[in-house]
């Protein structure tokens, strides 16, 4: 992988804790755009702090697809899930540097602080066009405090290049963030 740094499995149990609900509580976060019996996909889904609420979100008849690079945080998140009776809605799939490398249609997608990890966020936003099922959103978030503004402007232009569009700039704490869809 080129000089991008992916977040270690052993560094999420520092922002995925039950403390974070106060900062990032997910169906505040997600709850508008999630429904019950949807598809949605959470790439770089780590230990699965957003993907349990998908879960829940989703019901027994929606799916939610958990993508991340590391095995371990699949794993880590496939025991939560069974924890807490979720696993049989979830898909884990663990994913390539440079290709998420599923075409399963989805109905939403969350890239959560992820995407400036990855090495070629055009390709990624390309590829996500083709997942996304319009009219399907993608909700795009990157921490303000690891992320400048410039750099974040860049990705977005990026993902406008894939052909997505801003459609609202998001207020989530500590985050810069926008919810994208398909050019119409």
């Amino acid at each position: 992988m080129p000089d991008h740094q992916i977040c270690p499995w052993w560094l999420a149990y520092t922002f995925d804790n039950p403390l974070r609900r106060l900062i990032h509580n997910p169906k505040n976060i997600l709850g508008e755009h999630v429904r019950e019996g949807m598809t949605v996909m959470d790439i770089g889904c780590g230990m699965g702090y957003f993907t349990l609420a998908l879960a829940e979100m989703v019901g027994d008849s929606g799916r939610v697809i958990a993508v991340d690079l590391q095995q371990k945080m699949l794993d880590i998140m496939l025991k939560r899930a069974a924890r807490k009776g979720l696993a049989q809605r979830i898909i884990p799939h663990r994913c390539k540097p440079d290709t998420i490398g599923i075409t399963t249609p989805a109905d939403f997608i969350l890239a959560f602080w992820m995407i400036h990890e990855v090495p070629d966020p055009s390709s990624l936003f390309t590829e996500i066009v083709t997942i996304l099922k319009p009219p399907a959103k993608l909700l795009y978030a990157e921490p303000a405090f690891h992320v400048p503004e410039k750099r974040y402007d860049e990705i977005l232009a990026a993902a406008e290049k894939a052909g997505l569009k801003n459609t609202m700039r998001l207020t989530i704490r500590f985050s810069r963030a926008a919810l994208l869809a398909i050019k119409t």
